[in-house]
């Protein structure tokens, strides 16, 4: 009777959706759609920036002071996998009227969305064929972008912003490669800080990893920490618009289950609608201690974009 019952949960367990051997798999379509403002939302978690999230965040700014929080582009920047940026000047006319003005531009080749301090849109990632909201590629996926879930769907986002410095609750100056950030550690930093997470808010992981940015591009993109599953899914429940952090996937990569390719880029994305922003600069907000922000950032408007490289300020 025994060897039944096993047998009978596991059965449970695989056929509620989570896989037995690995301890997460993405929930089906019908458990995640539609999404919570609707079945033909393009927005997610944009939709929590409301006029009073505005001022609320506009108040928080006391002392007039500003953090950049975005890298510079460059030919030179730590470029995952295939992704370019390749800038060419172009000088576009000789000396012209009595003032003889002269003319310059460029021409740049690269990925706009990936490349860089990023923002990852709802349409870069999917669970098998399905985005959020149970969009399917093969429904919205055309030769010049995405019909729907297109980055210039998002707007302009400004909101609270928290920091969570990882590093710092754990004395370092950089965590190791393999640290897996979980709930207990963004607990434990927001306490330290005197911050809580709240509905709306843009919730920023310092890891030190942001140190080999220019410095060691190789190993920089060879992996890193960042946060997990657990620590995804406990940030999803907190209702926040965006999770960013100083590493190439926000997510700790390689995910400690092998079987696993960044899950929390499905989690956040896909199933909550949450944005990632990637390669983020924290250093100087991390060293001022200020852990508590508004936060303003504007991708740029790609019609049916997979994302967008930005320039996020923290404003305190």
């Amino acid at each position: 009777m025994r060897s039944i019952a096993v047998v009978w949960a596991v059965l449970a367990v695989l056929l509620s959706g989570h896989a037995w051997a690995d301890g997460w798999s993405p929930p089906a379509p019908e458990q995640r759609c539609p999404s919570k403002w609707g079945a033909t939302d393009e927005r997610g978690a944009a939709n929590y920036m409301t006029p009073e999230r505005v001022l609320h965040a506009a108040r928080l700014v006391k002392t007039g002071e500003t953090v950049e929080l975005g890298h510079v582009l460059s030919g030179d920047i730590p470029l995952f996998g295939t992704r370019r940026f390749e800038l060419y000047t172009k000088r576009t006319t000789p000396p012209l009227g009595t003032n003889r003005r002269r003319s310059n531009e460029e021409i740049v080749f690269t990925e706009i969305g990936q490349v860089g301090t990023q923002m990852d849109m709802l349409s870069h990632q999917t669970i098998g064929d399905l985005h959020y909201n149970c969009f399917d590629t093969n429904g919205i996926a055309t030769r010049t972008g995405f019909s729907h879930l297109g980055i210039e769907k998002v707007g302009m986002l400004f909101t609270r912003g928290v920091l969570l410095d990882i590093a710092a609750l754990k004395g370092v100056d950089t965590l190791a490669i393999d640290y897996e950030i979980t709930p207990a550690d963004l607990k434990a930093a927001a306490e330290r800080e005197g911050v809580e997470i709240r509905r709306g808010d843009a919730v920023l992981v310092n890891t030190g990893w942001g140190r080999l940015w220019g410095a060691d591009n190789a190993k920089y993109n060879s992996g890193c920490p960042g946060i997990g599953i657990a620590a995804a899914e406990w940030l999803a429940a907190k209702d926040v618009m965006l999770i960013g952090a100083d590493n190439f996937p926000v997510e700790i990569a390689p995910n400690p289950d092998k079987s696993l390719s960044f899950p929390v880029h499905q989690i956040a994305l896909v199933v909550n609608g949450i944005f990632l922003i990637e390669n983020l600069k924290l250093d100087e907000l991390a060293h001022r201690k200020v852990y508590e922000f508004a936060f303003a950032m504007q991708p740029l408007k790609i019609a049916g974009g997979t994302g967008s490289t930005v320039a996020p300020v923290a404003m305190y």
